[in-house]
């Protein structure tokens, strides 16, 4: 069994870009991604990804490195949510699917956020009644305009 990296401190408005350097370390496979620019608005975690990083043998995006990057941008959500509320607790997924939609042909985008509008304070209520809770998130990879891949990942927040 190897060590575990423990995350590093939170602090206000976590650092972004600081978190991801953590993230190549803690997951050395997230180094091969060619995931850059990270940024947070409200309750949407976007990043940025180089296509070169994620070739398959037709010159498009490879499902299988998708897929990994789809589920490690929710685990993300989920831990910099908790983070930005004091709360350092283990994430894991607890159930995934993806849909792909349009072949992925350029550098590409990615999204997250919760699917239902409620799923913030259901997590918050769970959180505070039990001490661990789930939300279900929805991650989307865009070229340019165009949606190529929508995934949905059900997220478990460990006591």
């Amino acid at each position: 069994m190897h060590p575990r990296l423990p995350l590093p401190e939170a602090s206000d408005g976590d650092d972004l870009e600081g978190f991801l350097a953590w993230l190549r370390e803690a997951i050395p496979q997230v180094a091969h991604y060619g995931i850059h620019s990270p940024a947070w608005d409200a309750t949407t975690l976007h990043w940025q990804v180089a296509l070169d990083a994620n070739l398959n043998d037709k010159g498009t995006g490879f499902g299988g490195a998708l897929a990994a990057e789809t589920t490690l941008l929710g685990w993300c959500w989920t831990t910099l949510w908790l983070r930005a509320r004091g709360r350092a607790q283990d994430v894991v997924i607890a159930e995934g699917q993806q849909r792909f939609l349009a072949p992925v042909t350029t550098d590409y985008h990615m999204q997250c956020f919760p699917l239902e509008a409620d799923g913030i304070a259901r997590l918050e209520a769970s959180l505070a009644e039990k001490g661990r809770g789930r939300i279900t998130l929805v991650q989307r990879v865009y070229c340019g305009d165009t949606l190529c891949m929508e995934a949905q990942g059900s997220y478990a927040v460990l006591k």
